[in-house]
């Protein structure tokens, strides 16, 4: 087991897909250096989606340690219809019309069967075709079309992507699709639902009522009004991803260094984990090695702090998924082993907590750092104790113990947080027998050490970290000591 204690703090999430669902490709994933598995609900059938879900229990169930598991779901895609001559060429300063009729388009127009966008459409509002190769202004709204004015010109062909980036369209986060899909994952049994194409807190509150606590929520930033309103969105959502692509298409490419940036320091305030994904190492898809501007890439998120860095088809669908892994692997050790990562970190600590929790919390990280103490172990039901550890980002290593194997799985995901699976207990002197034998076994300290447990007393209620203890490894010490029952 201790070869497996990971030699870095941010985590890795790795895609599922045609290159890797088998249990033999998802184990060799896992050992090459991915904590979280993602289940892409945008592809493949719901029995591939549970396939590769039990491959993934099958891994860890052999290799003894929690796995995450995180389902995106595919949220509402809005397409255009299909052209009755293949392919059309709009050219810059034509006219083109988007409309409710059915029949197939021309180089004029297009069918966009979505009423609810003609509803919100404004004069002057911008539409982006096919990942925003194409870009359109609209000169005339009404309730059946919008006509308007080709700004960059390009080819258009059947059912391709529709981005309105300057108007929050009143269309639900959750599809009829992404409904049944939540269903069956929760069925399932995965840790976290990503919510595609949030545009406020209450998309959250309606997937969450409907997940109704089988998993934790993830909201993906990809539209300008979740960026707008990400301070109401992180108040609702259990984590955060910074999903790039779409992101990157509805607004300028330059913006996207410092709203990731800011995104990633309120998650990190916030205690709550943060993705960073998309293109991370995209070349990958079909070379062996990145580039060193990808490289730089992913050191930025991890400089930043994030919890995670994300593979999206590199892992999925691409020819060298273990070494693109591999390679996020490597350039974490690296980047984590560099004096400035600590400066870096250490500079964006907010000082400024107000609750016992928050103040055990940082005791803790400050003793653990101005003494010799090899861990600081964790105790916890809901996962709220780890998850503050997690948010001061301490030199040493964070030990999550839990009773519960789903907590374990759903703290995989977040920052130096390495999850054990531990008996129940009633008492706290069992909490810290409990922890000083997770730091032995799992090559965290031996006998001779000291480690730090926090806990929460009475056990079982979120939010109550109240207790810190600097107690030895050696358990003969532990029940000699006394005076914490």
């Amino acid at each position: 087991m201790t070869q497996l204690r990971r030699q870095r703090n941010v985590k890795i999430v790795a895609t599922l897909g045609p290159a890797s669902d088998s249990a033999e490709m998802i184990r060799a994933l896992y050992i090459a250096g991915a904590d979280v598995f993602r289940l892409n609900m945008s592809h493949g059938t719901q029995d591939d989606i549970a396939r590769r879900h039990g491959a993934i229990r099958e891994v860890e169930a052999e290799i003894g340690r929690p796995i995450g598991i995180l389902a995106d779901l595919q949220g509402p895609k809005l397409r255009c219809g299909v052209f009755a001559n293949g392919p059309e060429t709009l050219e810059a300063g034509s006219k083109f019309r988007f409309d409710l009729d059915p029949t197939s388009g021309d180089a004029t127009r297009v069918c966009l069967p979505h009423p609810e966008i003609f509803a919100a459409l404004r004069e002057g509002a911008t539409l982006l075709v096919n990942d925003g190769k194409i870009r359109v202004r609209v000169t005339e709204v009404s309730p059946d079309h919008a006509d308007t004015v080709v700004e960059v010109g390009g080819e258009i062909s059947n059912r391709k992507g529709i981005n309105v980036p300057d108007v929050v369209l009143p269309l639900a986060a959750l599809s009829k699709k992404d409904r049944s899909d939540l269903e069956f994952v929760c069925d399932l049994g995965v840790d976290w639902l990503a919510l595609s194409f949030v545009q406020r807190a209450q998309d959250v509150f309606e997937a969450r009522e409907l997940a109704d606590g089988r998993a934790a929520i993830m909201s993906k930033i990809e539209k300008p009004a979740a960026v707008t309103a990400f301070t109401e969105i992180l108040e609702a959502s259990d984590g955060i991803m910074v999903a790039r692509g779409d992101l990157g298409v509805e607004l300028p490419v330059t913006s996207l260094p410092p709203i990731q940036k800011r995104l990633t320091r309120a998650c990190r305030n916030a205690g709550k984990p943060v993705i960073v994904a998309t293109q991370m190492l995209e070349s990958m898809i079909t070379a062996p090695v990145p580039t060193r501007a990808e490289v730089s890439d992913v050191a930025t998120a991890i400089y930043e702090g994030a919890d995670a860095v994300m593979l999206s088809a590199e892992s999925a669908a691409g020819d060298f998924p273990v070494e693109a892994v591999t390679t996020m692997n490597d350039v974490a050790v690296s980047v984590e082993s560099d004096e400035v990562y600590r400066q870096v970190i250490e500079s964006a600590r907010t000082p400024s907590r107000h609750s016992v929790a928050d103040a055990i919390t940082v005791a803790a990280r400050e003793v653990a750092e101005t003494t010799n103490v090899k861990a600081i172990c964790c105790f916890s039901h809901s996962g709220t104790t780890a998850l503050l550890a997690a948010r001061e980002r301490p030199k040493v290593p964070i030990i999550a113990l839990t009773p519960l194997v789903s907590t374990a799985r759903r703290m995989a995901l977040s920052w130096g947080l390495h999850c054990v699976v531990t008996a129940e207990v009633d008492r706290f002197k069992l909490a810290v027998v409990n922890a000083a034998r997770a730091a032995r076994e799992h090559g965290f300290a031996t006998d001779a050490d000291r480690i730090i447990v926090t806990a929460g007393i009475p056990f079982g209620q979120p939010g109550s970290t109240n207790i810190l203890r600097v107690a030895p490894c050696d358990e003969k010490k532990i029940y000699a000591g006394g005076g914490e029952d």
